[in-house]
């Protein structure tokens, strides 16, 4: 099993449950968290080191960008923190100028081999610019995208069919936000076609999908209505990425990745099912959508890459 080293940038809520998540997952020797502010960093550090007779051994600190020249994964969740009623996109001014100065911090010291994981919102945006910004080949550079989302879908679905999450099988792909997509022409039940599944059971009928897809695009706002932050289930999202990648599991997962043709779209980065290895994104999957599901993707696309024009990007 990879036991390398990860450096987490962003002492946040995000970033200090992402520490301790895969302190407890045993996946690395070394975790180092960096933060501007460095006493939460530290502190944060400390706090968890204090438990590491619980777990795998490691080696888990605070420090800067100079622990990134012999890391394996960077994963970034700096950023200005959404606000209740704030979207995702109204981040973006506040975020992209902060994603550009860490990856050029990252990129002076980590080794040409190196991983960026892009966490903080708007991710499929952030995604793009961290790809542009440092230059990295493609299969370098990723989003945590729709990973968070695709488990919310599969919870709503555990719950309505009474069926193990774990055998509901969907997906959302495109935007980590307002315009996502979910994928129904392609998910099933244990291997049930959603369609045969409904006339089976009287569950999962249009108007119950449907409203699942508004409760995803809506958790988000409302957990962060509720509680200030959404950290926890990001925080394992996250570790399964990493897990994907330093295990070489060639899993497939709906991160962020830079597509070039790809149902026809080119010079952004949106989520779809991607398989993960050990060099990062081996590859992305143009699975069978519907025609309506296709166009949702494009139309998701196509708004996004519009504020990366704006950024000039």
């Amino acid at each position: 099993m990879f036991r390398g080293k990860t450096v987490i940038v962003g002492a946040g809520f995000v970033g200090s449950t992402i520490a301790y998540t895969i302190m407890c997952g045993g996946l690395f020797n070394d975790i180092v968290l960096i933060d501007i502010d460095k006493n939460k960093a530290e502190g944060d550090a400390m706090d968890m080191a204090h438990g590491v007779s619980f777990v795998k051994p490691v080696n888990i600190r605070s420090g800067g960008y100079s622990e990134c020249a012999d890391a394996d994964i960077v994963v970034i969740t700096a950023g200005a923190n959404q606000k209740p009623g704030e979207t995702r996109l109204d981040l973006l001014k506040k975020n992209s100028s902060i994603i550009k100065d860490i990856t050029e911090s990252v990129l002076r010291f980590a080794p040409p081999d190196i991983i960026l994981l892009t966490v903080t919102n708007p991710v499929d945006i952030l995604t793009y610019i961290t790809y542009r910004v440092s230059g990295l080949p493609k299969n370098r550079v990723l989003g945590s995208g729709t990973v968070l989302d695709t488990s919310r879908l599969k919870y709503m679905l555990s719950r309505h069919t009474g069926i193990d999450a774990r055998n509901c099988h969907t997906y959302i792909i495109g935007e980590h936000g307002d315009s996502e997509v979910a994928a129904w022409s392609i998910s099933n039940i244990a291997g049930i076609p959603m369609s045969d599944y409904a006339a089976r059971t009287g569950k999962c009928t249009p108007e119950d999908l449907e409203l699942m897809c508004r409760r995803v695009k809506n958790a988000a706002y409302e957990i962060i209505d509720k509680k200030g932050a959404t950290y926890y289930a990001i925080a394992l999202a996250v570790n399964r990425i990493c897990a994907c990648i330093a295990g070489e599991e060639n899993s497939v997962l709906t991160v962020s990745g830079i597509l070039e043709g790809e149902y026809g779209i080119s010079n952004a980065a949106l989520s779809l099912p991607t398989k993960l290895s050990g060099f990062g994104v081996e590859e992305i999957l143009e699975v069978p959508l519907s025609d309506a599901e296709t166009q949702g993707l494009r139309e998701s696309a196509a708004t996004l890459k519009k504020y990366i024009t704006e950024l000039g990007f």
